[in-house]
Parts: C-alpha cells; sequence; structure tokens
C-alpha cells in the first residue's frame, strides 16, 4: 500500500514499490511471475513548494528500503506537504502533515491507524466542536468557515478478516473522518482509506470498525501540529 503526495504525479512512487517487492518474491502468483499488488492513493500539495519535485518511481524504492517499524508523524511522507484551511487560499492555510493512533485490547486485538490530512476545511475537536485547524484570520487564528477536503490513510489490525469483512472496516473507519473534519464526504473530496489485516486472531468485526474509527479520528489530530 502507497499513500503519497503529487497528486496524480506520485502515482508513479508505486512503480518503486513494486519493483522492490517483485525483487523479493513478493507478488500475486500469475503463473508465469508474481505480480506485486500496490494499492496506492495521493493527495493534491503541488502548491507547496515547487510544483515540479514531487515523488516518483525512485522515491518509493527509497521508502521501502528505509521503512521503520514505528512510524513517523509531522511532515513526512505523504505529509510532507499536507495542510488544512486552503478555503480561502493557500496563504491562509495551516501545516498539517502525517499522524497515527492505536489502541490494544486486553485480548490482544490491535487495531491502529495512519493518516496524511490534507483538508480544505476544518479539523474540529470531536468533543467539543472547537475548530482546532482550518484557514487562517488575518489574527492568525482559524476561521469558521466550511469548505471540501481529502485525507487519505490506512487502519491496520491484527485480526483476521476476509476480503468482504475488510471492505467493511474500510468503511466504518470513514465515520472517524466525520467526527474530526467538517464537512466530510462531499462531491468534491478525494477522501480515501484502506484496510489491511495481518489475520493473527479471531475478532469481532463490529468491534474492530469500532476502534478502527476510533484511532482514525485521533490519528488526523495528531497529525496537527
Amino acid at each position: 500500500m502507497l499513500l503519497s503526495g503529487g497528486s496524480a504525479y506520485g502515482l508513479a512512487a508505486a512503480d518503486g514499490v513494486m519493483r522492490f517487492l517483485e525483487e523479493r518474491g513478493y507478488g500475486l502468483d500469475v503463473g508465469v511471475g508474481r505480480v506485486p499488488i500496490v494499492p496506492a492513493a495521493v493527495l493534491f500539495d503541488l502548491a507547496v513548494g515547487s510544483a515540479t519535485r514531487r515523488p516518483d518511481a525512485a522515491m518509493g524504492y527509497a521508502a521501502c528500503e528505509a521503512a521503520l517499524t514505528v512510524p513517523r508523524r509531522g511532515r513526512v511522507g505523504a505529509g510532507t506537504g499536507a495542510t488544512v484551511g486552503k478555503a480561502l487560499g493557500y496563504e491562509r492555510a495551516m501545516d498539517s502533515g502525517l499522524g497515527t493512533a492505536a489502541v490494544r485490547l486486553p485480548g490482544g486485538l490491535i487495531v491502529a491507524a495512519l493518516m496524511a490530512v490534507n483538508a480544505v476545511g476544518h479539523v474540529v475537536d470531536p468533543e467539543t466542536g472547537q475548530v482546532l485547524a482550518g484557514p487562517k484570520g488575518k489574527d492568525g487564528r482559524p476561521l469558521d468557515t466550511l469548505a471540501t477536503n481529502t485525507t487519505i490513510g490506512a487502519v491496520v489490525t491484527n485480526a483476521r478478516l476476509n476480503k468482504a469483512q475488510a471492505n467493511k472496516i474500510a468503511a466504518v473507519a470513514q465515520d472517524g473522518l466525520a467526527r474530526v473534519i467538517r464537512p466530510a464526504h462531499t462531491m468534491y473530496d478525494g477522501d480515501t482509506i484502506f484496510a489491511l489485516a495481518t489475520g493473527e486472531l479471531e475478532a469481532p468485526v463490529d468491534v474492530v470498525g469500532a476502534f478502527a474509527a476510533e484511532v482514525v479520528a485521533q490519528a488526523i489530530l495528531d497529525a496537527l501540529p
């Protein structure tokens, strides 16, 4: 799975990921070889820095080589050019980035999320509705305006899920996005959340989904400076 900036250009990074996996024998067996399947989602950050500097295949390969067991957060990876509050233009936007969150339940179930937050509108406190990040007014504080947004990420669990169940978790995880980004899921949104499962233990799908939504919300908040 690949999360990247660079708008559609960022999809080129998936080629590097595929090459990395192919060299190590990973991929779908098609009889004449193995084809690595790399789902990918990108966010638009071309207005930050130079629009000609964007992820490519070499960067995708290098990212695989530099993979860590503990994810980094902030303005790294897909979050490098991420901002929130672009409704009034990039000059009024606030920095965001890559955020993470995880929960471990007593029975051993783990549900974690990694989110790159590139919202045009607001990030809010899910308990109070207070705007935490959004378009800045002349005084530098977030304004109370609404707009569209794009946020991408993934939920990962050690539960055993089939494809249909994983699709359900990905759908339910979007509830977490709606808790902290307003508005969410408009006709102009490109919000994408993948679901991955390592299949280590049995767990009720509804329990996994409930915590998936929660860690997505917390990961989005974690992406803020």
